[in-house]
């Protein structure tokens, strides 16, 4: 029996994900693809590896003992067709979406450095197994602590959040809100509905300031979010101050202050990647990093220690 590398590469790819779609955004290929390739790879090896799942794939423990041996099969592939090629592939970095606060740092290294990067955008929202994807070398998260000695971290970005309101909405006149004034206020965040990263963070934050959070959805999308924000005269939400928001006229941001909110993001690497790109991605994050300042700002407890290095 041969197996079809892109067959195990699919499989991989969903085991990471765990959504047949996202796997298919990343391999560039349709979702029904991913779908006939891991058929045919488990009538090949006559086992299940997924259990298909509302919440998305989950492994099969077949699929769970097969995982390490696919990845070691694709990092093999790999590693011989770029020798063959005699060429340096590009740094793959997982900057979690386009319009997060992520794309302008790497920006700036890329004004800096001529080297080719290659981008990952799973989206924030997204639940991922690890913080470091086996198929990138660094990635951006909300990591406080790093089990695994084989990875490595550094703070890389406190992005401050900033009030979200329709200009109807009482506050949006304001040039600036403590974050005191939100106490009994509720936010609209569908989104939050799902797990993730920014979910999780301000399901710590909002108790902690007495904002009640409504995650009625469905969720839409980011264009259509902003769009409901600012035919109402009540509903509320947060948005990055770096991040790229779909401008409307009826719409307005607000710097949070006493204290300002900032969202964690780290950078993570495995500490035997030898890419000679990472080493100047790594020395371009920590020297642009600015420490967490509790006299200003908010974090969760968990994270303050690890942000202020």
């Amino acid at each position: 029996m041969e197996l079809d590398l892109g067959a195990v590469r699919a499989f991989v790819a969903v085991a990471e994900d765990r959504y047949f779609g996202e796997a298919a955004i990343r391999l560039e290929v349709s979702q029904q693809a991913i779908s006939k390739r891991i058929a045919k790879l488990e009538a090949d090896l006559g086992v299940r590896l997924l259990s298909r799942t509302r919440g998305g794939a989950e492994l099969t423990e077949d699929g769970e003992e097969f995982l390490n041996h696919a990845r070691a099969l694709i990092s093999l592939a790999d590693q011989a067709v770029e020798r063959l090629q005699g060429r340096r592939r590009p740094l793959r970095v997982d900057v979690l979406g386009t319009r997060l606060a992520t794309m302008e740092v790497i920006r700036a290294f890329h004004a800096d450095h001529d080297d080719e990067l290659e981008l990952v955008t799973p989206g924030l929202g997204a639940e991922r197994r690890s913080p470091l994807p086996d198929s990138v070398d660094a990635a951006f998260a909300r990591v406080n602590t790093v089990p695994d000695p084989a990875i490595d971290r550094t703070p890389a970005y406190l992005e401050p959040a900033n009030l979200l309101v329709g200009r109807r909405h009482p506050l949006a006149r304001r040039r600036r809100v403590a974050m005191a004034e939100l106490a009994g206020l509720t936010a609209w965040m569908p989104y939050n509905a799902r797990a993730g990263e920014w979910a999780e963070f301000w399901q710590e934050l909002c108790p902690a300031f007495g904002i009640l959070v409504d995650t009625d959805g469905p969720n839409f999308g980011l264009e259509h979010h902003i769009e409901v924000i600012g035919e109402s005269k009540d509903r509320l939400g947060f948005v990055g101050a770096k991040m790229h928001v779909p401008w409307r006229p009826d719409v307005v941001q607000i710097p949070l202050v006493d204290p300002t909110p900032v969202y964690p993001f780290s950078l993570l690497w495995r500490r035997e990647n030898r890419h000679p790109t990472l080493a100047l991605l790594i020395e371009h994050v920590r020297s642009g990093y600015r420490p967490f300042d509790p006299a200003r700002q908010w974090l969760p407890e968990a994270d303050r220690a690890a942000m202020s290095i």
